[in-house]
This record gives structure tokens, C-alpha cells and sequence, in this order.
């Protein structure tokens, strides 16, 4: 790289490094060429900025097509507490697992490519919806393919990538094709779907909670939260008017030091635990 950068330079580079769309990479792109050193030395610099803009504006030519004749949306609504993709090359049994947690009516095929495009499903996971996404084979040079930067912006924003391989060999390919993805990752070892479903539940680092009335049964479903969630998250989470008339809470379960313990507001909550909540 050229020397004496500019820092409207530098913070344009990170901001390229880090962009999950082809149009956020484009305005990086633009804004490095704009602001990048015209001296002599920076031939070579300005010449790749260039080169990089005209791939880049290639890609979104060729994905602008794919999306009209495609039919389908290249974008996926988040539904559910969390979002999963079931990442691999073909025929690594991404169909299958899908089927197998969530009961979707999937084609399962023993050619290649079955999957031309995402497929979408939600699974139960003891009364919490998961939505579960099985994206499309991985290709060499994922990046530059047609639907490449569609996929990729697709697992950036899923909360847990589920890689499926064959061998170390398959693994090195997605671990390489997958580089600048930074979605945290878990690795399917074939088991069945309720030892599965535990671990997707325990990476995705999430707790369920059940509320009750004083005197019934726990309500179902559960409601879930993030690992570290308090009964003043419960509280609002139930009705906002709750939070101002919160009174105090009685806790059973794994986090109370007793059963039925009372609490407050700023008691730490843990997976499966039972919130009876009392009002002023």
C-alpha cells in the first residue's frame, strides 16, 4: 500500500472491511478513491481501488438480474427469538437437518445444488420459535459468484451459522469461504434432533423464563431472553405498565437460592426458571 495515507482514507478501509452489502462496499470503495494520496507512488493503490470498483459494479449487475428472474426475495424477515443457517457445500445434509428440526417439507435430493435458493422454517425449541435458514451451497469464490454477497449478507445478520462437512477438507474450504463472516459458528456432528436442538439453544446463549399469576400454573409458551437478563426485563417485557407498579417478584428455579424466593428487580434470571410477579 502506498505510504502517508490519509486518516478519511483509513477509516474509509475499515469501513469496506467490515460492510455486509455491494452497496455499503461501493460507497467505501468511492470514498477511498476520493480521498486516497494522487502522488506517483500511489499508482498501484489507485489502480486497485479502480479494479475492485469495476468487479464490484459487475456483481451488481449480475445479482440485479438474478433478482429479476428469480421470483423470490433476496431478503429474509427475521422471525422468532434468533435466526440460524445451515451453512455447507452440496450434499452435506442441509435439507435433511432442516427437515429433521423443523418438520419443513424440504426436497432431498442425492444430485447436486437441490437447493437453489434459501429455504425458510421456524422450529419449536420447547415453545421458543427458532428461525432456522439453509443457505444454498457454498462455492469456490463465494464472494464473486451472482448470489455470493446476497448469502453472505444473509449469514452476517443470522445470530448462529451451523457448518456441515464431510472431512477436514470440506471444513478448510468453508472456514476460507467464510472468512469475513463474523456470525458466531457451531458444528452439526449428526446428532439427533433434541440433543441438537440443546446445543443450538445453549450456543445461540439465550434462557426461557415462564411467567405465572399468583396461585395458577406457569403460562406457556416461555418467554425467551438473552443470557444475563434480569426480572426487570421480564417485567417490561410482560406490560410496560407493569415496570411502574412492580412491587416485587418471587423466583423458582435454577438462580433463586430457594424455592419461591423473593426478589427484586435486578435478580439475574437463568434457563427455565418460573416468575411470578406481584403488583403494587
Amino acid at each position: 500500500m502506498a505510504t502517508n495515507v490519509t486518516f478519511d482514507y483509513q477509516k474509509a478501509e475499515e469501513k469496506y472491511r467490515d460492510a455486509d452489502s455491494l452497496e455499503e462496499k461501493m460507497n467505501c470503495l468511492k470514498k477511498m478513491l476520493q480521498t486516497a494520496p494522487k502522488h506517483k507512488s500511489a499508482g498501484n493503490l489507485l489502480a486497485s481501488i479502480k479494479e475492485r470498483i469495476a468487479k464490484l459494479k459487475l456483481q451488481m449487475d449480475r445479482q440485479k438480474k438474478a433478482s429479476k428472474g428469480s421470483g423470490y426475495s433476496l431478503t429474509i424477515k427475521k422471525e422468532g427469538v434468533a435466526q440460524v443457517c445451515l451453512v455447507g457445500k452440496t450434499n452435506t445434509g442441509k435439507s435433511s437437518l432442516l427437515k429433521k428440526l423443523t418438520g419443513s417439507n424440504v426436497e432431498i435430493a442425492d444430485y447436486e445444488f437441490t437447493t437453489k435458493r434459501p429455504e425458510v422454517a421456524i422450529m419449536d425449541y420447547k415453545g421458543v420459535k427458532i428461525q432456522v435458514i439453509e443457505v444454498p451451497a457454498i462455492v469456490k469464490n463465494l464472494e464473486e459468484s451472482v448470489m455470493g454477497p446476497t448469502f453472505i449478507s444473509i449469514m452476517n445478520h443470522a445470530d448462529l451459522l451451523v457448518l456441515m462437512f464431510k472431512d477436514a477438507k470440506e471444513k478448510g474450504f468453508l472456514d476460507k469461504e467464510l472468512d469475513g463472516i463474523k456470525t458466531e459458528r457451531t458444528v452439526y456432528n449428526d446428532q439427533d434432533k433434541k440433543e441438537f436442538s440443546k446445543v443450538l439453544w445453549k450456543r445461540l446463549g439465550m434462557i426461557k423464563v415462564y411467567t405465572k399469576q399468583a396461585g395458577k400454573e406457569k403460562d406457556f409458551p416461555p418467554v425467551a431472553f438473552h443470557k444475563g437478563a434480569t426480572v426487570g426485563e421480564v417485567t417490561g417485557k410482560v406490560h410496560k405498565d407493569f415496570v411502574k407498579n412492580f412491587k416485587y417478584a418471587k423466583i423458582s428455579g435454577k438462580s433463586a437460592k430457594f424455592k419461591w424466593q423473593t426478589v427484586g428487580k435486578d435478580h439475574v434470571l437463568k434457563d427455565n426458571d418460573i416468575v411470578e410477579l406481584h403488583m403494587k
